[in-house]
């Protein structure tokens, strides 16, 4: 059976208003969202995009950029100018792999490393600002990586 919608049924005029669409919820949340993180990450001179990257750096180091891009959906053209500004800031190192030197390395730097410490306060005070349990949130989570997996399976 096709999961995919049925179009044949004639949409209704609220269909189209902003205000009805899903989307526009998930964007303005994601703005929303955005620039609490901006407040909260001001102070240890990171961006949004940046922290994402200290984020699979922290779990993990000594990725490629590829490795570092996949769990974030980014690719390494728009990956490239983001870490190179980390690396100016003296939080990584990038470097040609050994093996093979069409790759490039991503290293923590010791300030990248001791950045972990003080970003340990980012998930608290974006808990504070949604004034939401981690119950909640972690339900909320849960529904939206649903929700991804299936659109991707749809795209």
């Amino acid at each position: 059976m096709d999961d995919k919608p049925n179009n044949t049924t004639p949409p209704s005029p609220a269909s189209l208003l902003l205000q009805n669409q899903f989307c526009f919820s998930l964007y303005a949340t994601t703005l929303a969202m955005q620039k609490v993180y901006r407040k909260v990450l001001g102070p240890l001179g990171l961006t949004y995009p940046q922290y994402l990257v200290m984020l699979v750096l922290w779990e993990r180091d000594g990725l490629t950029v590829s490795e570092i891009g996949e769990p974030l959906g980014l690719d390494s053209a728009t990956l490239t100018p983001l870490l190179k500004r980390l690396e100016t800031a003296g939080l990584l190192s990038r470097s040609r792999a050994a093996s093979d030197e069409r790759q490039v390395v991503v290293s923590l730097s010791q300030a990248g490393r001791d950045l972990r410490r003080q970003a340990e306060a980012v998930p608290a005070a974006m808990l504070c600002a949604a004034a939401c349990s981690t119950d909640e949130l972690g339900r909320l989570k849960g529904e939206l990586d649903d929700l991804r997996r299936r659109l991707q399976a749809y795209g």
